[in-house]
């Protein structure tokens, strides 16, 4: 009687509590109702050498990954990205292979902006107008978009403004189109935060990168906790080139995994580097390395 009678005032508090505000739904009362998190492990078809070929699909496959981050191409001085993709008969040769080989292209990348100046650039809408309609007609959910070492906002502070107002209209853009942004900037988590409140869509995201904060000295743990669950769409999952996952001292997978399901955030890890420095430009060795590892961890059970 008393164990029925203690369950039903609690009940009661945390109705109360949730009618005052001062509770949010399933915050401790979902117990075994909590959706269970799931991962996906993809690779970059840029970093496995096969930028926009067909063969990154089956590559990707040997290699024992789930899914492919698949590049918009080169950008250089052109107008737009140099996107085969933009070709119905090169497009639907991926999309009729990733169905073969049960993969999915996990978001489609804008990495010309590693380089280019995503501040300044003339026709950047068009070049966002590009990938947002070839990931239309790919049926891909996100783009990763790097503002890259000119869009640097540390080192260039001067550009937030210009970059601010056009994250507004992509924002815009990708909203429009049903589909999130991604962003990888150089500020540590409290100013991606302040950054997204300044951009004001939640179709513009961060892509949250391990190896940024790591190699500045930055808890990971502590700025995955400050961006939080909705403000991330997805992860590069690796540190920057030297050794493998199973073998890197500063980057607790594990821990890295408990951190997540604290969080509540589930999805795509893809894996960008952590290459062997003494073996680098073996493709197959390394990134079937790192996806093992991966897997052995997110999707363990």
């Amino acid at each position: 009687m008393s164990q029925h009678a203690l369950t039903r005032r609690d009940f009661l508090k945390a109705s109360s509590l949730l009618t005052a505000g001062l509770l949010l739904p399933w915050s401790g009362w979902a117990g075994s109702r909590a959706k269970k998190l799931t991962y996906k492990i993809a690779v970059v078809d840029l970093m496995i050498l096969k930028r926009q070929k067909l063969g990154a699909l089956q590559l990707t496959k040997d290699i024992g990954a789930d899914g492919v981050e698949v590049d918009m191409g080169g950008l250089g001085q052109r107008e737009t990205f140099d996107n085969q993709l933009a070709k119905p008969e090169i497009r639907q040769q991926f999309i009729d292979k990733a169905k073969e080989l049960n993969l999915e292209i996990c978001s489609l990348a804008m990495t010309g902006f590693y380089a280019q100046s995503f501040a300044t650039r003339p026709t950047y809408q068009r070049m966002i107008q590009d990938c947002l309609d070839t990931m239309k007609a790919m049926n891909v959910k996100v783009a990763f978009l790097p503002l890259g070492t000119q869009g640097d906002l540390i080192k260039n502070p001067e550009l937030r403004p210009a970059i601010v107002e056009r994250l507004k209209v992509v924002g815009k853009m990708a909203k429009k189109a049903g589909v999130v942004v991604g962003i990888e900037t150089s500020l540590d988590a409290a100013g991606e935060v302040q950054l997204l409140r300044e951009i004001g869509s939640k179709h513009v995201q961060i892509y949250f990168n391990f190896s940024n904060p790591l190699k500045e000295g930055r808890d990971l743990h502590q700025e995955l906790k400050i961006l939080g669950r909705k403000r991330i769409c997805q992860m590069h999952a690796t540190d920057e080139d030297g050794v493998w996952l199973q073998n890197n001292t500063r980057l607790d997978m594990n821990k890295v995994k408990q951190t997540l399901a604290d969080m509540g955030w589930d999805g795509w890890l893809v894996i960008e580097r952590s290459r062997d420095a003494n073996d680098g430009r073996n493709v197959r060795k390394n990134f079937s390395a790192n996806t093992a590892y991966l897997k052995s961890i997110f999707q363990a059970g």
